[in-house]
């Protein structure tokens, strides 16, 4: 049996906390500074980074297979969500009246639409060498901009603008990750991450939605050809940022590295608990600086209860389609009321 690479299954949890982190820190950015500046620091890589880690293990899309495999574990799961997120809403915010719409992604669900299609966009892409590939993806995800009706629907605008990160993945190999753990590469990933949060410190005026790549340019107020270059200043900016995260993830194996391994559950689920902790009163304790840790903790709590054993098991069934972890659980189960009696 292979052995797992504990490097990116670390990896894979810390960027689900800060996901989660992330989204709790939305409630507060419009009246902290410091909450908005690392907000916008942590918006910079955490979720280029998770596309450009599935975009490295994306390298088995040509097999037999393949599509159908990604289509059931990613777009079933969309669907049965974008209908549970819809009930959800409906009763949360007291909508007058239920709205199911498949092509509209809630949220964060995006990224499972997204997903789908970085995979289908890889069998044309890479017949073509990655010096040409790679330049097309960022040229693209630079003009798609431009079009007005690219935005939410579909996901499209966010798949276009994120699969150059996606490719850049795909392409890539451990080595390259591995040469980020010489002390001179870690003084310098340390000093990006520091100096980009005081840009965003000292210089808030950058508008958050540049890092969410959900939005046309003209949404954001700046349709010129200078938008196209502010884009790929963020393109510079995010892989500066996701090479500086991937240079202090750790190698050996911790307790929360085999949670790795379920981050799909924490992203398909946090947004219930996100969702109701923004609407409550218990939100306005948090909006103090020095209670960050508290806020830190909460996420930490949040992922480490989604991914463990219980709610993976009841959850599989939804989430993966199948029940290999829900019939282990109740064996368990079983098998100790059996003792009991």
């Amino acid at each position: 049996m292979k052995k797992r690479n504990y490097y990116f299954d670390n990896a894979k949890f810390i960027l689900i906390f800060l996901v989660v982190f992330g989204h709790l820190l939305r409630a507060f950015i419009e009246d902290n500074e410091i909450f908005f500046a690392l907000y916008k620091a942590i918006y910079t890589f955490h979720m280029p980074a998770f596309i450009l880690i599935s975009g490295f293990f994306a390298k088995g899309f040509n097999e037999k297979g393949y599509i159908w495999k990604i289509a059931k574990r990613l777009i079933l799961p969309y669907i049965f969500f974008q209908i549970i997120y819809s009930v959800f809403y409906y009763y949360l915010f007291q909508k007058p009246a239920l709205t199911i719409d498949p092509f509209n992604p809630h949220w964060s669900l995006w990224f499972l639409v997204s997903m789908f299609f970085w995979n289908l966009l890889l069998i044309p892409f890479t017949k073509i060498r990655p010096a040409i590939s790679l330049p097309i993806a960022f040229a693209i995800g630079l003009l798609v901009g431009y079009l007005d009706w690219v935005s939410n629907y579909l996901s499209l605008s966010r798949t276009f603008v994120f699969f150059p990160l996606f490719l850049a993945g795909y392409y890539m190999k451990k080595e390259y990750f591995y040469a980020l753990f010489t002390i001179r590469m870690r003084l310098l990933a340390a000093a990006s991450l520091l100096l980009v949060f005081a840009g965003f410190y000292f210089y808030p005026d950058m508008q958050y939605q540049w890092l969410l790549g959900s939005k046309p340019y003209a949404a954001m107020g700046v349709a010129s050809i200078w938008a196209m270059f502010k884009r790929l200043g963020i393109y510079a900016l995010s892989f500066i940022m996701v090479m500086s995260f991937f240079a202090f993830v750790p190698r050996k194996q911790y307790f929360f590295t085999t949670l790795g391994t379920n981050t799909l559950y924490v992203y398909l689920l946090h947004g219930f608990f996100v969702r109701v902790f923004r609407e409550s009163d218990i939100a306005s304790y948090f909006d103090r600086t020095e209670r960050i840790i508290l806020l830190a903790g909460i996420s930490l709590i949040i992922v480490l209860g989604l991914s463990s054993k219980l709610i993976t098991s009841f959850t599989q069934p939804l989430i993966e389609l199948r029940a290999s972890r829900t019939r282990k659980l109740f064996n368990r189960l079983s098998g100790g009321l059996k003792l009991n009696q």
